[in-house]
């Protein structure tokens, strides 16, 4: 059986056993939904008073939410065991993920799903496929390639700054409130054109903690905005790179620091 397979059956199996309780299942779901759909609404509520956020439209800027909620869905979906990470290694069950004979990153994507990701994933993309309905944007199939590779890095770059803390739990033990700091830091400045913020900041997020790479970047590129960027509008293009540049140096330093994990004898 290839790992493909096993990873493929794991993964259905876990789904059925979530599924098991059908009511728990359907709540969870509608949770992770709601909770992420609010935050746009607010932002379209806030629209109806005023016609634009720095010259974006409200469809404009749920376009931006909405890849930037994808990217953000595809990442918690597929990854969502770092949630109780720090649980794994206090408890000793991390173990368990180094003597089975099946990769650690295999294991930590498929052997175990939560729901409420999937509601986020879902609200993502209801969002973006109803503002590309909205916007105009003149396609090519170089556009059409960008989209998804800068959803996949979105999710990349989400995901560095998740798992680079997770991996401090091997020393430390408790990294989850950090985590949650960076969920939050993503999900209220990463939905919004980097514009309304002063240089500072908007140097802050682009360079330092770089959550302007989610969504702000390639939306301009997808709008025809390149022109507001604080830099040459091919930079932009780079947005999927950077997402594997920072996802590559948080894996590395997962390594590293998975060397000081000591065992709780589970």
């Amino acid at each position: 059986m290839t790992l493909l397979t096993i990873c493929w059956h794991t993964s259905l199996a876990s789904i059925r056993g979530e599924m098991q309780y059908r009511a728990s299942f359907v709540m969870s779901l509608l949770f992770g939904f709601l909770f992420q759909s609010v935050g746009f609404i607010f932002v379209a509520v806030v629209l109806t008073q005023f016609d634009a956020v720095a010259g974006w439209s409200l469809w404009e800027v749920g376009l931006l939410y909405g890849i930037r909620l994808t990217a953000h869905g595809l990442w918690t979906v597929s990854m969502n065991q770092l949630f109780r990470f720090d649980r794994m290694v206090q408890e000793g069950t991390w173990d368990r993920y180094l003597i089975r004979p099946m990769p650690i990153w295999a294991q930590l994507m498929f052997t175990q799903f939560r729901i409420p990701p999937l509601g986020d994933l879902a609200s993502g993309l209801i969002l973006l496929i109803a503002a590309l309905a909205q916007v105009d944007i003149a396609w090519t199939p170089t556009l059409v390639l960008f989209l998804p590779l800068a959803i996949v890095g979105g999710a990349m770059i989400d995901g560095a700054f998740q798992l680079g803390t997770a991996a401090f739990a091997f020393r430390f033990m408790d990294t989850l409130p950090l985590r949650i700091v960076f969920d939050d830091f993503q999900g209220r400045f990463a939905s919004y054109p980097m514009t309304i913020f002063d240089r500072p900041m908007r140097a802050f997020l682009t360079w330092i903690v770089p959550m302007a790479f989610m969504a702000w970047i390639p939306a301009t590129i997808l709008l025809h905005r390149t022109a507001e960027l604080p830099f040459p509008g091919w930079v932009a293009w780079l947005a999927p790179v950077i997402g594997m540049a920072l996802m590559t140096g948080a894996v590395m330093l997962f390594r590293h620091e998975s060397r000081s994990y000591q065992s709780a004898g589970n």
